[in-house]
């Protein structure tokens, strides 16, 4: 068990396809389908750096009103690569790079569903 930890996120989506081709283009991720139709699991690392799993499925409304979740941060080696492969893969970047001092440059970008997401490279004293 881990106390506290993030172990697992989920990318809702109008369109599965195109969600799954654009996180496979930006960040590299891999899918395999599962479960109910329209759902994948993600993994988005690997043997050395694993990652944590997740999940791309359709977006569905509760209680009669749209999802609403909190923001998730991907950590990422080159920020203007990533924000140049977001807007090839058809995202939009919603905030231009900010310095956060110590820490790293960070945008928010949306995924072509809509979904906001930011991603950050980290100063290599904190980045694991």
């Amino acid at each position: 068990m881990h106390a506290n930890n993030i172990t697992h996120f989920a990318v809702r989506a109008e369109n599965v396809v195109r969600a799954k081709k654009f996180y496979e283009t930006v960040f590299g991720w891999q899918f395999q389908e599962w479960g109910p139709p329209d759902f994948y699991l993600i993994k988005t690392g690997n043997e050395q750096n694993p990652g944590i799993m997740g999940a791309l499925q359709k977006r569905t409304e509760s209680v009669g009103a749209a999802f609403n979740g909190f923001e998730c941060t991907i950590g990422v080696e080159n920020l203007a690569q990533t924000e140049a492969k977001i807007l090839q893969a058809g995202g939009t970047i919603l905030m231009k790079p900010m310095e956060i001092p110590t820490v790293g440059r960070l945008i928010q970008f949306a995924d072509p569903e809509g979904n906001h997401v930011c991603a950050m490279q980290y100063e290599r004293s904190v980045h694991q």
